[in-house]
């Protein structure tokens, strides 16, 4: 299973949209397969890319200068000549910083290797703070994560609440009172690291699909204080006509009337699915005759309404998989059977499972995971 898993991985790199030059595109290539596969010598890299030796040998000096590659020693497979030299990815020798500034109360960062693995980890309070203020304690936080590391750094990521466009700015962000705000030129500036900045949901999933084993076609919900999702489709982020595809909050979901939502509608996705909106729900059906009834129906209506929203792009887009990423203890169970439940009822598809809903694996940590894989994209054509 893992092996399939790899040569699937090595098949995403060969169909993306890599740079035209043909080298560049092969060393990415190379990159990509030791990063997903591991260790190999340079003639195993040279069956499995289709690549001459002659060609791989030559890439691979190139990426020991760069210092992408490392050699590791001789092979321990018994053959006759010369003991083959392995190569890896540099995984002890590249680092990369990761941003999650869509909590709460507290903006996050961390160190992280190429294996999306949290080497250290820095947090700064904000508690109401709200427009240069928060840029200020993003910079600061950003400076204190260069600080942690312990190898070179390829560059910075961050995931953050609102609206970003292609060129790395928050166009909006009403939580933090953010319009407009440079980001990804303000953090280089400060760090002179390369920097991408992305929408929290976009940037998580990016991690599922990478690290989590998603799909190729695949939406996933992050649910936290407001509802956004992020799209893999045919393997490549979908961004949308104005960077803001997968803003599926505030998307009424009926018309049954509801609670009156902080954008002035009713009916809204959020009004029901966000975590405050489930926390309140349950705390009312907790002072009912019947707390535990209560709160399934309060879990499953959240879920109804969550699969209202997601079934007509399921069905457009013909996705494989949602992935449902928050709070375990809230979304686990009724909430998780009622979406893949609806779902299958509004759908139209020979296949009797025409997409699964799971949850997402460390959803503790997705943003910060996802950051770092944008970084790897960008600077190794890794993910």
């Amino acid at each position: 299973m893992e092996a399939l898993r790899d040569r699937q991985r090595t098949d995403r790199a060969s169909a993306a949209t890599l740079p035209s030059d043909g080298r560049a595109h092969n060393l990415s290539l190379v990159r990509q397969t030791l990063h997903s596969a591991g260790a190999m010598s340079r003639a195993e890299l040279s069956r499995v890319l289709g690549l001459t030796r002659v060609t791989v040998s030559d890439l691979v000096s190139d990426l020991l200068e760069r210092g992408h590659v490392v050699e590791l020693g001789q092979s321990d497979e018994v053959r006759p000549g010369k003991p083959a030299i392995l190569v890896d990815i540099n995984r002890r020798g590249l680092q990369v910083i990761g941003m999650d500034l869509a909590e709460n109360s507290v903006l996050r960062a961390a160190v992280l290797d190429l294996d999306g693995n949290i080497l250290e980890r820095v947090e700064r309070s904000i508690s109401e703070e709200t427009g240069p203020d928060v840029v200020n304690e993003v910079l600061e936080l950003a400076s204190e994560a260069v600080g942690r590391a312990t190898a070179t750094l390829l560059g910075i990521g961050v995931g953050t609440p609102g609206i970003v466009n292609a060129g790395g700015e928050v166009t909006t962000a009403p939580n933090f009172g953010w319009k407009d705000v440079a980001l990804r030129d303000l953090l280089q500036e400060r760090t002179s690291l390369p920097t991408l900045v992305s929408n929290d949901a976009d940037a998580a999933v990016h991690a599922d699909h990478t690290f989590g084993g998603g799909s190729d076609d695949e939406i996933l919900v992050k649910i936290g204080r407001g509802v956004g999702s992020g799209l893999i489709v045919g393997g490549r982020r979908a961004r949308g006509a104005h960077s803001a595809a997968g803003e599926i909050g505030h998307v009424t979901v009926g018309t049954d009337g509801g609670t009156v939502c902080k954008c002035g509608k009713t009916g809204c996705l959020e009004t029901w699915m966000s975590v405050p909106s489930l926390e309140r729900a349950l705390a009312e059906a907790a002072a009912s005759s019947q707390p535990e009834a209560a709160a399934a129906v309060v879990l499953r209506e959240a879920g109804e309404r969550l699969a209202i929203a997601l079934a007509p792009v399921v069905g457009a887009l013909d996705l494989g998989e949602v992935v449902l990423s928050g709070p375990r203890e809230l979304l686990e169970g009724p909430l998780l059977n009622a979406v893949q439940q609806t779902l299958l009822e509004r759908l139209l598809h020979q296949d009797p499972s025409p997409v699964s809903v799971r949850l997402a694996a460390d959803a503790q940590d997705i943003v910060l995971r996802g950051a770092a894989v944008m970084v790897l994209w960008n600077q190794l054509g890794v993910a």
